[in-house]
């Protein structure tokens, strides 16, 4: 209850507006992904719904004090190059039947890239679990979430509707942001 409070008057004393529903369970894409800021900001986002999501987070932060304070707000550490067993122990929580919120910066990193990484469509399908597009977009100074959709067998109209939301969203260094396009669908 104290984060709900505290991020509904942080998001107040902000000027943001909240949009979207919170969702019960999922998979939250986060996007832009351009700055240090973006995990507080979708725990804004998700706390301000009164949630607790988990979110990744490359494991190299967990070091030192830092690595206490992001575990405390469900921050899940990723090792890149074998994110097979945190998928695997992500996928067996997901499955327990209690409500599951995962956040994923689907990017993978706050520079420019070429593509985004296709881990949340991945862990969709696996859990069956819906994916919500989640924001923070200072420029209109909107917080939330957008559409909700199920992971289906056609990649591209996948990303269609990742584009199409996102297209307009531009996050706090709108230079870093990667478009979303994934690595399959050059293939």
């Amino acid at each position: 209850m104290m984060r709900k409070g505290l991020a509904r008057t942080v998001v107040r004393l902000m000027g943001y507006k909240m949009v979207g529903e919170v969702p019960q369970t999922g998979i939250l894409v986060g996007a832009p992904h351009t700055s240090n800021w973006d995990f507080i900001t979708m725990l804004l986002v998700m706390w301000h719904g009164g949630e607790h999501p988990r979110v990744l987070v490359k494991k190299q932060l967990f070091k030192g004090p830092l690595g206490w304070v992001l575990k405390a707000f469900g921050g899940v550490p990723l090792d890149r190059d074998n994110a097979s067993t945190v998928v695997k122990d992500l996928v067996a929580e997901a499955g327990t039947g209690k409500p599951f919120r995962l956040i994923i910066a689907a990017e993978g990193t706050r520079g420019k890239g070429e593509y985004w990484k296709s881990g949340f469509l991945r862990l969709s399908k696996e859990t069956g679990l819906p994916i919500t597009l989640a924001f923070f977009d200072p420029p209109t100074k909107r917080m939330g979430f957008g559409p909700t959709f199920h992971a289906s067998d056609d990649v591209g109209a996948d990303m269609d509707i990742v584009r199409e939301f996102f297209a307009d969203k531009h996050g706090i260094r709108p230079q870093n942001a990667t478009e979303p396009r994934l690595r399959e669908e050059s293939a």
